[in-house]
C-alpha cells in the first residue's frame, strides 16, 4: 500500500551498524515502502552481510568516505530507483522506524518538499528520549543561531531523521556539499535558498549504548562548520557574496514558519 501512489525509498547510511540493523529494519512499515537501501561506509563489522541477509539493496563503500559522502550515494541510488519520496533513517536504533509514514505524509499530500523529524517539537521530548543535557543545550543554541540566519522558526535543525521529495533532490545542489557531518546543515540552508517548503513533525528517539555518537572532536568540528555555513548563507543572502552552495535566487515557495 503506497501513500497517495508515491514510490518510497528508505535509505540508511550505515557505519558499523551490525548490532542494531536487524531490529531497525524489523520496525520499518514496509507496506508504505518500495525500496530499502543501505549504503555501507567501509564498516569493519558484519553490517554488509546482515543487510544482504535481510534482503536490502546494498551499496558498499570500501573505504570510509564520511557521513555526507554516504548520503550522496544514498540519494543517487534512490533517484536511480525512481523514488518519489526518500526517507533517511539511521540504522543505529536511535530514531523510531515506525514513524516513517509520519515523515512521508506531508510530502505525499503536497504540503512539503522536505520534512524534518524533530526531537524538540514537543516540550521535553528530547529529554524523555534520553538525549544528553549537553547535546540538548548545544542543539538549541545552534538551532537558534541558524534560525536567525534563516529568518525561520525551526524547533530543531540537527535531526538525522528526514524525508525529501524527488523534486527537492533534483533542485538543490546537494552533490556540492561537504562529505562530513555538516552535510545535513547545508541541506537545510539550501532548502531555504531554493524556496523549498519545509515541515517539521515530532519524533521519538532512544539513546542506547549501541546508538552511534560522534566524538567530542567531531562535535566541535561540526558546530564550527554549522556556524560557518550560517555565515556563508548570510553573506550570500544579505551581501550578495557568491556561493556554489546557493547559486540560484530564492524561489517563489517561501513558506517557512
Amino acid at each position: 500500500m503506497r501513500i497517495d501512489g508515491k514510490r518510497v525509498a528508505v535509505v540508511m547510511p550505515a557505519y558499523n551498524a551490525a548490532k542494531t540493523l536487524a531490529d531497525t529494519v524489523g520496525l520499518i512499515p514496509t507496506d508504505v515502502v518500495d525500496h530499502l537501501v543501505l549504503v555501507d561506509d567501509g564498516s569493519r563489522d558484519a553490517t554488509v552481510e546482515i543487510a544482504r541477509g535481510l534482503g536490502l539493496d546494498v551499496v558498499q563503500h570500501f573505504h570510509n568516505l564520511g557521513y555526507g559522502a554516504n548520503q550522496k550515494t544514498c540519494y543517487t541510488t534512490a533517484l536511480q530507483l525512481e523514488a518519489d519520496i526518500v526517507v533517511m533513517l539511521h540504522p543505529d536504533g536511535q530514531y523510531d522506524p515506525r514513524l516513517v509514514p509520519d515523515l512521508l505524509r506531508p510530502i505525499a499530500e503536497g504540503r512539503a518538499d522536505i520534512v524534518l523529524g524533530s526531537r524538540m517539537l514537543h516540550p521535553g521530548g528530547a529529554k524523555a528520549g534520553g538525549m544528553p543535557a549537553w547535546k540538548r543545550v548545544t542543539n538549541r543554541v545552534l538551532t537558534g543561531i541558524e534560525n536567525a540566519a534563516l529568518d525561520a522558526g525551526l524547533s530543531e535543525a540537527h535531526t538525522g531523521y528526514r524525508a525529501y521529495s524527488r523534486d527537492f533532490l533534483e533542485t538543490i545542489p546537494w552533490r556540492r556539499n561537504a562529505d562530513g557531518f555538516v552535510f545535513d546543515t547545508q541541506v537545510i540552508f539550501q532548502a531555504r535558498a531554493f524556496g523549498q517548503r519545509l515541515v517539521e513533525v515530532p519524533i521519538r528517539t532512544v539513546y542506547e549504548t549501541d546508538s552511534s555518537n560522534i566524538s567530542l572532536a567531531h562535535s566541535v568540528e561540526y558546530g564550527l562548520s554549522t556556524l560557518g555555513t550560517a555565515a556563508r548563507y548570510a553573506a550570500w543572502r544579505r551581501l550578495r557574496v557568491r556561493s556554489r552552495l546557493f547559486s540560484n535566487p530564492i524561489g517563489p515557495r517561501d513558506n517557512w514558519s
